[in-house]
């Protein structure tokens, strides 16, 4: 793609990096087939295509941002398929990061909408907010219809609906601490992402981590400091908030580095993963941080990669039961993880089965299933269909959104795939989840 940008534009380092990727364009075409909006809308400026014209227009003539480039970037689900599908190695995910960060320094929302992304991104990182937002959500159910009926309050009324019934009690394990590797033989040393939203909706799932890698002779540290890895706000474009989140964890997993030394640096929620491997990008610029941040990130490694590395011992019980693998956008198109996962499985004695539009993302997205509740719940129900068409007992997936949207339209448990490991190398049977052992497992 031919780009017409001025010196002194260039002289920004963002700029820079933007025109560099829009070079890198063709115009092919081939990412319109893999995005889940242009095949649910069929608009051409929901498309990766139309989204990178509309950016470049913008970045080019240096304007603010209006309302027709908003809308159609704010309904990009930064699934990143088309990363996956494009042949030049367009880096679409820094482009609309740095299309979303100016939007959000010229642009005016509507008050309503204003107001909603400042309550998520005052609410979602923080674990207390959270939980006591949680527990408010009981007063507000009633009034979902009404909020439906107005267009403005709409994502209220999705948030409402999204929101469990009842939270599991906060974890001892996310506090800072130390949990030592069982045996004599000592097998790594890494530290755990406790997060923000996952460790309220499920905290079983680090529980569950720390328990299975510990048994496995692993000592999992807990840093003092860590906090949300700041994915959420970095994709509204709140970029001082996200770069703050990244140099915290920076900070805390630097710590740990330098007082004993890590292996890796475990994930349990690849949305967080896509977001840590980038802290090297994201930091580039802070001479203070710059190196750290790129060590950090090379460090970070998603469970399902970090067990994969492993001469794992023979299951203690073959469950056969049928799984539906659900591949997390977060996991296939931002870390490229898609082969682990699935061997993991197979090899501890399940049945996997993969859905189909398996590279379609489930509508979920960080606050996506809020914010654009329509298209969020069509790309949902267009998966759970593809996923109960597999006949599959159990769903398993790598990512807490995925989970929670998944569920509340599935027929059948969704579960991370860590439980399901947790259980065929001794560990408690997940909820919901029946042992039926069938003749393909034998």
């Amino acid at each position: 793609m031919q780009t017409n940008f001025s010196l002194a534009q260039l002289a920004d380092p963002h700029v820079a990096e933007s025109e560099r990727i829009l070079r890198k364009c063709v115009h092919c075409g081939f990412c319109t087939a893999t995005c889940p909006t242009y095949v649910t809308l069929g608009n051409e400026l929901d498309s990766p295509r139309g989204r990178i014209y509309l950016i470049k227009d913008m970045l080019e003539n240096g304007r603010p941002a209006d309302r027709e480039i908003v809308t159609h970037i704010d309904r990009c689900l930064s699934c990143l398929a088309c990363m996956t599908t494009c042949p030049s190695g367009v880096n679409y995910m820094h482009l609309v990061d740095h299309a979303r960060a100016h939007i959000q320094q010229t642009y005016r929302r509507p008050l309503l909408d204003r107001l909603m992304r400042a309550t998520l991104a005052f609410v979602l990182p923080y674990p207390a907010r959270f939980r006591a937002a949680l527990k408010l959500a009981g007063f507000g159910r009633p009034f979902i219809g009404l909020f439906e009926k107005l267009p403005a309050l709409k994502p209220i009324a999705a948030m409402l609906r999204l929101a469990p019934s009842s939270i599991p009690p906060a974890s001892p394990m996310a506090k800072p601490g130390t949990h030592a590797g069982q045996g004599t033989k000592k097998r790594g040393r890494v530290a755990i992402l406790t997060g923000c939203a996952q460790s309220v909706l499920d905290p079983a799932i680090n529980e569950t981590t720390i328990s299975l890698l510990t048994r496995l002779g692993v000592e999992v540290v807990v840093p003092e400091g860590e906090g949300c890895c700041g994915a959420l706000v970095h994709h509204m474009g709140h970029e001082a908030a996200a770069l703050a989140s990244a140099r915290q964890n920076v900070d805390a997993w630097t710590r740990a580095i330098e007082q004993g030394g890590l292996d890796a640096i475990i994930i349990t929620a690849s949305g967080c993963g896509t977001t840590i491997k980038d802290y090297g990008f994201m930091l580039r610029l802070d001479p203070a941080y710059a190196d750290k941040a790129a060590r950090v990130s090379a460090l970070a490694k998603d469970i399902t990669e970090y067990l994969a590395s492993f001469d794992l011992p023979e299951p203690v019980r073959k469950p056969g039961t049928v799984v539906a693998y659900h591949s997390a956008c977060s996991m296939q198109h931002g870390q490229k993880i898609t082969r682990q996962p699935k061997e993991l499985l197979t090899k501890a004695g399940f049945v996997v089965r993969e859905p189909r539009e398996g590279h379609l993302c489930c509508g979920s997205a960080g606050t996506y299933n809020i914010l654009q509740s329509e298209i969020s719940a069509k790309l949902r129900d267009r998966k759970v269909r593809n996923i109960q068409a597999t006949g599959a007992q159990i769903v398993a997936t790598g990512n807490i959104g995925c989970i929670t949207q998944i569920a509340a339209a599935a027929k059948l448990p969704v579960v991370h795939t860590i439980k399901l490991l947790d259980w065929a190398y001794g560990g408690p049977k997940p909820e919901g989840v029946a042992e039926e052992r069938l003749a393909a497992a034998e």
